[in-house]
């Protein structure tokens, strides 16, 4: 296994807990008002514990409902509601699969290139000789240097 496929592998496994939590949406309102709440904390007790003014936490609850928080001004509020932020970046599908999609994106455009100006002089190879040719392309890519799949 190359370095490339394994920092990918470590990767997807490091991320596997965090799949599930992806498909779950924030709660109307966000998720420092819902905590706040089902403490039974009001906007003037939190923003006391928090040491700031109350129209802040008001603003800041907003903030994060709608996606404008820092994460630094999350992570200070989740302290104070004795929470911890967890952070992360979850991939649509494995990292292998992206990869590979791509790869065989970049494939298929160089393989058809040079068939389309072959069925031009009317020389097209068969359909069974490109699908050999773009796979043969494909694991050639992957074999190389993978920054290269990102033109």
């Amino acid at each position: 296994m190359n370095t490339q496929k394994l920092r990918q592998h470590q990767v997807d496994k490091h991320l596997e807990p965090f799949r599930q939590l992806a498909r779950r949406r924030v709660p109307t309102g966000g998720w420092l008002k819902t905590i706040r709440l089902a403490l039974g904390l009001t906007l003037r007790q939190q923003a006391k514990r928090c040491n700031i003014a109350f129209p802040t936490l008001h603003s800041t609850e907003h903030s994060e409902a709608e996606d404008r928080i820092t994460l630094g001004q999350l992570r200070k509020m989740a302290a104070a509601l004795d929470c911890e932020l967890v952070y992360a970046l979850v991939p649509s599908k494995p990292l292998s699969e992206i990869t590979e999609t791509q790869a065989e994106k970049i494939a298929q455009e160089e393989v058809f290139s040079v068939a389309h100006s072959m069925a031009l002089e009317n020389q097209r190879p068969t359909d069974t000789f490109l699908a050999e040719q773009i796979e043969s392309r494909k694991r050639e890519l992957l074999t190389g240097k993978w920054s290269k799949l990102w033109g």
